[in-house]
């Protein structure tokens, strides 16, 4: 805390140009805990009466002659403390701000320590002014009693934006009486400390100093709360924390910015002086409190200047623009451009920024010409029941400017519709008004309307016109009469009745109302929708009845509603049909026996390990449902030997072995089953129960799971030879089929005649894919080894389908090539024995080599032809019978034919 402390006032206050008008010099204080009052002086060019004082401080005031005085006992915190002074001319209005700085001077002697036997050091003098010390609460002194210090608020520590530095820049500095005893580290934390932004101030440690980082923006942050904090080197908290209160001097560094760039607006046609025509607005980014956000408005030019210079005049603080002169005049001039600049600085044109925006005002028509019918009645009709349909059109006449609001027109009905079943509405083309139904109209409640109309504009006549009496008509409506749908006044009904009402139970009477009064007829009722059949209703009354047994645990139930549509229909023409839909709440009754739950469950065939959680499940509702009670029937006597059931509670019970042993396998446990319900139902329901044996854990094994499901072990070794049997004939079946791949390709060339079997290839009438279709063993041409026993055998060639009568001439061998190496010679051979073999059949697909399709590593025999001469004899073609005599006399016949 302090010692002692002197004070000294420094000011200047200006008046327009802001020049020091006088100083003071320092004013001491006593103790460091008073503050002698002092006078402040005020100059000005225009005198200072009337001139009122105040100050920002709640601890400083200013008195009428400037007396600056302490308003209460403080200490002063450190060894500066400012605040501001205002002075404000009390007829301009005008103000004048000056800053107050108190400079706490260092005692000549030091005040006598707290500490009892511990002298307390002076301040010392190299410090910079800015250090204050904060005000934490004193220890407890040698006669056991605790001085408690008052709470005193530091003043805020004021920042100018824009500093140019250098940084970092000290601020202040923060220091506790008790670091002549101890090291003690200083702390910050806060918004600009430890939290975004971050690590705008920063503060030495050790000696407490704070300092400012970087330039600081009022627009983006005015003020800052952070709080100092004090432990030792240890970490422990020393003091507590103290509030420091940061504030960003306001400078003029932005300019006014219009919120539009161009403002368009519109006055009347001869308004008067004075008119209001638009607001123009600019904003400061700059402190608003302060001159620095104050802006002022002033028109810089208007164009055109006619019929005077000075139109137009704006508002110097709020931007409204009125008119300042007569004579607007929308056919000479339609339209002004006026320059309109904002300036902060409150206008100051020396100091300020300013910036400037274009206002465009638009001369409008004024409305010198009401709106006139052109007929003084209209007539129209309507059918009942229905809506936006256009009655009738109305045709106004209006000399103003076309589809302007002096021209457009408004209807409004001012008699004849109490109950607003019209409208009128404007046709923005051709202005004309249509009469439209807006509200259905009940030919039983009105049968014809007469309406008075008036029509008007959407801007109101000018000063000293006055409506014509052709602006209102008369309309006449005739409502027609059409038949209308019967209708269920109570819509949705609802009634309630228990289920299980026996069939033909009279449920209501579900009746419809006709609302044609002027018109005889009859009502009839149908079932609509009833999703279970279980009702009727009679055509003639509506009476509904039940068909079927109501059953609440149904399907078809819902929330315990059913619900079933009816319908009405009249005989009208055309006939008209309105629907109903009725509900019935059904009741719950007990008719429904509990089940049991679950079906299937398994458990160890010691009864001390585990045991079944048994429950039921009622399709009928509270209160016919739990508690349930669980029994084992007498019979058969192994059921309540093998098994008890153990009450859980309402709802469960536990299955569980009365025996100490029970041989693994299914079991069939009957439990009987009864709900609370009155009177009560019951059910007998069987459980299947696997009983194996199991592990430490009280699970299954998997040996005990295949003999609980009754499978021995004679039964799985059975299953076991009959899977290896059939894996051994599926293997014997898969040789044998690769043996008989295997003979296949080894099959001969060519195979004796008796077992030729090519006619069965050879199909004339397929149109199919040619060769490519005929799966043909290529490996047979590959192997011409394989001929030795075709080749031994008798010579000529030979067909089994039709033999040559008589007696078969013989002919030369046909060459025998051993063993050709290629497939075209082999050919090539096979082509000369069938020229020279009379005996071969006399057609050419007969002659069928091989494949010769895509892949084929055969050569192609496409180019291959007959190389026989005119010299062979054909004669012997009689021989062959009836069937080739034809043939015979074509090329037997000799050179005479």
């Amino acid at each position: 805390m302090l010692r002692a402390t002197r004070s000294c006032l420094s000011r200047a206050l200006t008046s327009g140009d802001r020049t020091p008008c006088g100083s003071r010099p320092c004013v001491p204080v006593s103790g460091g805990s008073r503050l002698c009052p002092f006078p402040l002086s005020f100059s000005s060019c225009l005198g200072t009466k009337g001139t009122q004082y105040e100050t920002n401080s709640v601890d400083f005031k200013v008195r009428a002659d400037g007396t600056v005085f302490a308003t209460r006992e403080l200490r002063i915190p450190s060894e500066q403390v400012a605040f501001t002074v205002t002075a404000r001319d009390g007829q301009t209005a005008k103000r004048w701000d000056a800053v107050v700085r108190l400079l706490v001077a260092q005692p000549s002697s030091a005040r006598p320590a707290h500490k009892k036997g511990k002298p307390s050091a002076g301040l010392d003098a190299s410090q910079p002014p800015n250090d204050t010390l904060l005000p934490w609460p004193q220890h407890q002194n040698a006669n056991g009693l605790r001085r408690q210090k008052r709470d005193w608020v530091i003043p805020p520590i004021n920042v100018p934006e824009n500093s140019r530095g250098p940084f970092p820049q000290q601020l202040v500095r923060i220091r506790s009486d008790k670091d002549n005893d101890i090291p003690i580290r200083y702390s910050i934390t806060g918004v600009g400390a430890d939290q975004p932004p971050m690590e705008v101030f920063s503060i030495d440690s050790m000696s407490g100093r704070m300092y400012v980082t970087r330039p600081m923006d009022r627009e983006e942050r005015a003020s800052y709360h952070l709080r100092a904090h004090a432990v030792d080197m240890n970490g422990n908290k020393v003091e507590n924390p103290i509030d420091l209160y940061i504030y960003v001097i306001d400078m003029n560094d932005n300019r006014p910015e219009f919120v539009n760039q161009v403002y368009n607006g519109s006055v009347d046609e001869g308004s008067k002086p004075g008119t209001y025509v638009m607001t123009v607005t600019a904003n400061d980014a700059d402190d608003s409190t302060t001159a620095n956000g104050m802006v002022r408005y002033r028109i810089v030019t208007q164009t055109p200047q006619s019929p005077s210079q000075n139109m137009f005049t704006i508002n110097s603080e709020t931007g409204d623009i009125v008119t300042v002169a007569a004579g607007l005049d929308r056919e000479k001039v339609q339209q002004y451009t006026v320059i309109v600049q904002a300036t902060d600085m409150e206008g100051n044109l020396n100091y300020g920024l300013s910036n400037t925006a274009t206002a465009i005002i638009s001369v409008t028509d004024v409305n010198d010409n009401p709106p006139e019918f052109t007929t003084s009645t209209y007539a129209g009709e309507v059918p009942e029941n229905q809506v936006e349909v256009v009655v009738a059109n109305l045709t106004v006449m209006d000399r103003d400017q076309p589809h302007s609001p002096n021209w457009n027109a408004f209807y409004r009905i001012i008699s004849g519709d109490p109950s607003g079943h019209f409208s009128i509405r404007t046709d923005p083309v051709t202005n004309e008004g249509m009469v439209t139904v807006v509200k259905a109209v009940d030919y039983e409640l009105n049968r014809a309307f007469m309406l008075t109309v008036m029509v008007s504009n959407q801007a109101p006549l000018a000063s000293g016109i006055q409506m014509s009496f052709q602006s209102t008509a008369g309309v006449t409506i005739s409502v027609v009469d059409i038949n209308e749908a019967p209708y269920f006044p109570s819509n949705h009904k609802l009634i309630r009745l228990e289920e299980g009402v026996p069939t033909g139970t009279v449920l209501t009477t579900f009746s419809a109302v006709d609302p044609d009064r002027f018109m005889q007829q009859a009502v009839r009722y149908s079932k609509l929708s009833d999703p279970a059949n279980w009702l009727h209703i009679n055509a003639t009354n509506g009476q509904i009845t039940t068909a079927a047994v109501l059953d609440r645990e149904s399907l078809y139930i819902k929330n315990n509603v059913y619900e079933a549509t009816f319908l009405a229909a009249d005989n009208g023409i055309p006939p008209a049909s309105g629907t109903g839909t009725l509900q019935i709440y059904l009741i719950d009754i007990n008719d429904n026996a509990p089940e049991l739950l679950p079906k299937e469950a398994q458990i160890c065939e010691k009864p001390s390990l585990n045991a079944i959680n048994i429950t039921a499940a009622d399709a009928d509702v509270d209160p016919n449902i739990g508690p349930y009670v669980f029994e084992l029937p007498f019979a058969p006597a192994a059921v309540r030997k093998n098994w008890t059931i153990t009450r859980l509670n309402g709802d469960y019970a536990q299955l569980s072995l009365r025996i100490l042993y029970l041989e693994a396998g299914m079991y069939d446990v009957p439990i009987i089953v009864t709900d609370s319900g009155n009177p009560p139902l019951s059910n007998t329901s069987v459980i299947k129960v696997k009983v194996c044996p199991c592990d430490e854990n009280g699970d299954c094994t998997t040996v005990g799971a295949v003999a609980a499901a009754g499978l021995g072990t004679s039964a799985i070794v059975a299953i076991l030879i009959c899977v290896v049997i059939l894996l051994t004939m599926v293997l014997l079946f898969v040789v044998w089929m690769k043996r008989r791949e295997k003979e296949r390709h080894t099959k001969q060339l060519l195979i004796d005649p008796e077992d030729d079997v090519r006619d069965n290839i050879l199909k004339y009438d397929e149109e199919g894919g040619g060769e490519e279709d005929q799966d043909y063993d290529l490996s047979q041409l590959q192997q011409p080894e394989s001929m030795e026993h075709v080749l031994s055998k008798a010579p000529g060639v030979r067909r089994v389908d039709e033999r040559p009568v008589g007696a078969e001439p013989q002919y030369p061998v046909r060459p025998v090539v051993p063993h050709p190496g290629d497939i075209g010679d082999f050919i090539t051979e096979g082509l000369r024995a069938a020229d020279n073999d009379p005996t071969a059949p006399p057609y050419d697909s007969l002659l069928v080599f091989d494949y010769e399709g895509s892949g084929s590593t055969a050569g192609s025999v496409s180019s291959l032809n007959s190389s026989s001469s005119g010299d062979q004899d054909y004669d012997y073609l009689n021989d062959w019978g009836p069937r080739f005599k034809k043939l015979a006399d074509m090329y037997g016949g000799g050179e005479e034919d």
